[in-house]
């Protein structure tokens, strides 16, 4: 595999949709010359005189701080995913650059024999967001969490996209060809938020490599219903509503904001993370440590060049809905399904019910006490209880009638 690989032992070593509605140092990992193109982002400025303060270094050596407080050592990569589709014309989304793309990637140490667990961020996030939950999954899985291209510490090719389809093969085809690299299959696919609706479309897509599906407040499912499209319809009527549609058709993005505050960026996003995960969250807090860290990481990873993030008017209109929902395609799915939904989540989780009346597979939705929309940040007991309870046939083939697990309620 032409990859970069870097061990790491940690005992030595929505920011998502929620972000918009906010006012809403660094060592870097070394890389060998000949695989790392990629990461040619260091500036000959030292960071405190640029006016975005970041590169794809800062945010590898941001994860790296912010995993330090996992205990189970992994191993951080850049996995090789060519240049573009294989038989494709035009390189990854039309660039005519011959660089090789990559996938940040990391792998926890496991127990042999343990089932596959691949984990998917959601929209304005990376993999880093499942600190919290790395050390308990990795006890009954192999754990592998990817930034998605675009995001995080992955390459990030100027977004060329021009509509819906083209927007979606970025995502699928790009993770295909890092399941190829990695040379997986039959693996068990978890996607947050975005990340959900990603992991959805690449399932419809490749559903032989899939072996059960786990969507945590996926966007995408819900259709619009009569009264919410009335309601969007009149909000748009109104001169905040025009102005924000129109800020929409224009991908502007909150990511945009961020960097435009240039130096002062940092402090909006510790704002956001101190507000999200302390005073107005809705389970578990962040100690002090947790969110210092997890605010430098997230500052880095959403303050580096604008890439996957312009996905969003394409995959989405004005008010979040998807312009291809994933409920049209449920009488399609071939995947085993489980649906994890903080109980305080703002993802609407009776998408997932009108879904499951149309799929022909198993299908379950769990709902987590004392969560939201990142349940696993803020419950991350109650959100380990449901992902083992989902995937039990695989841990446990002889508890494959174990009741629920207490306090998670079924819908």
């Amino acid at each position: 595999m032409n990859s970069l690989r870097l061990r790491v032992s940690s005992s030595t070593s929505k920011m998502a949709e929620e972000l918009g509605s906010s006012a809403a140092a660094t060592t870097a990992a070394s890389t060998s010359s000949s695989t790392s193109s990629w990461a040619k982002t260091r500036s000959l400025w030292p960071s405190v005189l640029r006016w975005i303060p970041t590169s794809t270094d800062h945010i590898i050596a941001a994860e790296k701080r912010l995993l330090s407080l996992v205990k189970t050592p992994y191993v951080q990569e850049q996995v090789n995913i060519g240049s573009g589709p294989p038989g494709s014309k035009v390189r990854w989304f039309r660039s005519a650059s011959n660089e090789p793309r990559f996938i940040n990637t990391v792998t926890f140490d496991s127990k042999e024999d343990s089932p596959t667990l691949v984990m998917v961020h959601g929209y304005a996030a990376s993999q880093g967001f499942f600190f919290r939950n790395f050390d308990a999954l990795a006890s009954r899985f192999k754990v592998i969490a990817v930034d998605q291209l675009g995001w995080g510490g992955s390459s990030r090719p100027d977004f060329t996209c021009k509509s819906t389809e083209e927007t979606e093969a970025w995502f699928i085809d790009s993770f295909e060809e890092w399941r190829k690299a990695k040379n997986l299959s039959n693996f068990i696919l978890l996607g947050h938020s975005f990340g959900g609706y990603v992991a959805a479309k690449y399932a419809l897509k490749h559903p032989e490599h899939v072996q059960h599906l786990i969507l945590v407040g996926p966007a995408g499912f819900s259709s619009e219903s009569e009264a919410k499209s009335e309601w969007i319809t009149r909000f748009r009527a109104t001169w905040k509503g025009a102005i924000l549609n129109h800020l929409w058709e224009s991908n502007f993005t909150p990511q945009k904001v961020i960097r435009g505050l240039g130096p002062w960026g940092p402090d909006l996003v510790r704002r956001y993370t101190s507000a999200r995960f302390g005073a107005y969250s809705s389970g578990e807090l962040l100690t002090e440590e947790e969110s210092k860290l997890l605010t430098d990481y997230v500052y880095h990873t959403l303050a580096a060049k604008a890439s996957g993030e312009l996905c969003l008017k394409y995959i989405f209109s004005f008010g979040a809905f998807a312009r291809m929902p994933l409920l049209k395609s449920a009488s399609e799915w071939k995947v085993p399904t489980t649906f994890i939904y903080g109980i305080q989540d703002w993802m609407n989780y009776q998408g997932a019910q009108e879904a499951r009346k149309h799929m022909k597979v198993p299908c379950e939705i769990i709902r987590v006490p004392q969560g939201g929309h990142f349940v696993f940040i803020d419950n991350p007991n109650g959100f380990h209880s449901s992902v083992f309870y989902a995937c039990r046939r695989f841990l446990s083939p002889n508890l494959d009638s174990e009741s629920l697990p207490e306090g998670l309620t079924s819908a």
